[in-house]
């Protein structure tokens, strides 16, 4: 009875089990039935996800060219190797083929990928030729990967690396007009769908989702024959004098657009990051400086404005110094009785300061103000410093009269050039640019016309070896065949708030030619090594330089063809008694 009832219930329990096992044969059918007839676009999904991916398109980054078409910055295709740690076998066959290729250490390749095991995607090298890119596909190892890129080059190199900059890894800009503009040189990747074997290698495209758009070309108003000009001249004048450094800039004053900028020492933009790290700044638009003498051209236009002072207006500069408030006004040597002609020509601290002295100082600071001292330029460069223009309720008389001849007051080369373009210019400041003009450019007036044509013949007398003009601190900035227009300075370097170091900045700024100004130059010499301090003597000799070979470049007529023979013209304006 018990074995009967036993067996009946292991056949129940039998049952059950191919109950259970039909139900399941049966669910797994009715699934493929379903999948594959009623819902096969599912399995082509799945199918599709396991060997179709999206991969960036990458976009092609616009050229920066010169004013004159030649290219500054291009990219450039090339090759970037990344790997799946994750997919990538690391045994030392592998690691030795690839690093051999890439000419990387295996063991710095191993500890990266054991640093990186628990990720997807890791870059191993970015910007390598076609050919090593090539031979990593070869290898058929699966988990390693090209991809194509960008690489930007310069091929004018240090020349232009303050003012073109440079990009990063990612093409994407970090100094320079590379930053400035990286939204309208930049471009918008595409993407498109792959398909990829078992090794990663994409073997069809599918489709293209988006098309890269690619990045829009720079024109800039750089002209490169006279960038390179200039180039040439400021290293050869640093390396003469052992200076620290030193910055130009060449400025059209009747558009506003930068010709030539260049700082030295300066670095290579296609192998950026290196140090020294303090070479790599734009120092004519960032480093701040007092002008010194160079100032005293706009502290005389400020006298001859107040209409109290003509240009043959006579001071007494006797002894040579004399005494204001708490400090002492001194010349180098005692010029006696001299015309505001002579004041320039000589630049006589004593003769702008008594001349200043007896106007209101507001009536300094307001022209200071028009001509754009004390704030950005339009420029739009990254980093520009602003400048410092003091102004006070109340003047400490010493504190005014140094203003006058460029000290208490802070500049950068390109607002100094800038401030000159007034008067080369009827009296008229135009937006600075880094850009070619294409259309005209309304410009401020900043200066009556009169007075900007008056001072422009008074720094004339300055550059012009006359016989009246023995004594002039500017005659090494003429130009042969040019009548040249332009102001020394030297001034001390400043030692943050203690003072001055023994240092000096050596300066010329000047215009040309004065029959109609076609440029402005403004140069800085900073701390030369030697004796000879006086920017008449450094700075001036290198300023003529790269006028005279700029009014060539840019085919402007002589103006003045009695020089070339070598013969001293008279001046304009009377001598005084």
């Amino acid at each position: 009875m018990r074995n009967r009832q036993s067996i009946e219930f292991l056949r129940f329990r039998y049952w059950i089990v191919v109950g259970l096992l039909l139900l399941i044969v049966l669910a797994i059918v009715l699934r493929m039935i379903y999948l594959t007839v009623i819902d096969r676009g599912f399995l082509v999904q799945q199918a599709d996800e396991r060997i179709l991916r999206d991969v960036p398109i990458p976009a092609y980054r616009g050229m920066i060219l010169s004013a004159d078409g030649i290219p500054l910055a291009v990219s450039i295709p090339v090759d970037s190797i990344w790997i799946n740690p994750q997919e990538f076998k690391a045994d030392y066959q592998n690691i030795i083929a690839v690093s051999s290729i890439l000419k990387i250490s295996p063991n710095a390749l191993q500890k990266l990928l054991h640093r990186n095991a628990h990720k997807l995607f890791i870059y191993i090298v970015r910007d390598i030729n076609e050919n090593e890119g090539n031979k990593i596909t070869a290898l058929n190892m699966p988990g390693i990967y090209t991809e194509q890129e960008y690489h930007r080059y310069y091929p004018e190199g240090p020349i232009t690396a303050h003012v073109v900059g440079y990009t990063n890894i990612d093409d994407a800009g970090q100094a320079g007009l590379e930053l400035a503009y990286n939204d309208w040189l930049h471009g918008i990747p595409g993407k498109r769908s792959v398909v990829k074997d078992r090794l990663g290698n994409i073997v069809a495209v599918m489709d293209t989702i988006s098309h890269a758009k690619p990045g829009r070309n720079l024109i800039l108003s750089l002209n490169d024959r006279i960038q390179f000009l200039t180039f040439q001249v400021l290293q050869q004048t640093i390396s003469q004098y052992k200076a620290e450094s030193g910055s130009a800039v060449v400025v059209n004053p009747k558009t506003g657009e930068i010709l030539a900028m260049v700082n030295f020492p300066t670095f290579n933009p296609n192998k950026p990051y290196s140090p020294p790290y303090d070479r790599y700044r734009n120092r004519a638009v960032t480093d701040m400086f007092e002008p010194g003498s160079t100032m005293k051209t706009f502290s005389i236009a400020n006298a001859l404005e107040s209409g109290k002072f003509l240009p043959a207006t006579e001071v007494d500069t006797n002894p040579g110094w004399f005494i204001v408030g708490d400090g002492k006004v001194r010349d180098e040597k005692n010029n006696g009785v001299i015309n505001v002609i002579q004041i320039l020509q000589r630049s006589s601290n004593v003769g702008v300061a008594k001349m200043n002295l007896l106007l209101p100082p507001n009536n300094l600071i307001n022209l200071l103000q028009r001509l754009g001292f004390g704030e950005r330029t339009a420029s739009g460069f990254p980093g520009e410093s602003d400048g410092v223009l003091p102004y006070k309720t109340e003047w400490r008389p010493f504190d005014y009269v140094t203003l006058t001849f460029g000290y208490g007051i802070d500049v950068t080369t390109l607002q100094l050039a800038q401030a000159y373009t007034a008067i080369a210019n009827q009296g008229k400041i135009c937006p600075i640019t880094f850009l070619k003009r294409s259309q005209p450019v309304t410009c401020q007036q900043a200066m009556d016309p009169e007075l900007a044509h008056e001072m422009l013949l008074l720094l004339e007398q300055v550059v012009k070896p006359t016989i009246a003009n023995e004594e002039s601190t500017g005659t090494q900035a003429a130009v042969p065949g040019y009548r040249v227009a332009g102001k020394t300075g030297t001034s001390y370097i400043a030692a943050g708030s203690h003072g001055y170091t023994t240092g000096h900045n050596t300066l010329f700024v000047g215009i040309a030619p004065v029959s109609d100004p076609q440029l402005v130059i403004a140069i800085i010499i900073r701390d030369p090594q030697n004796m000879i301090e006086q920017g008449g003597i450094i700075a001036a000799p290198a300023f003529s330089k790269i006028m005279a070979g700029s009014l060539r470049i840019l085919n402007i007529p002589p103006d003045q063809l009695e020089s070339l023979n070598g013969t001293k013209t008279s001046t304009p304006f009377p001598e005084a008694n």
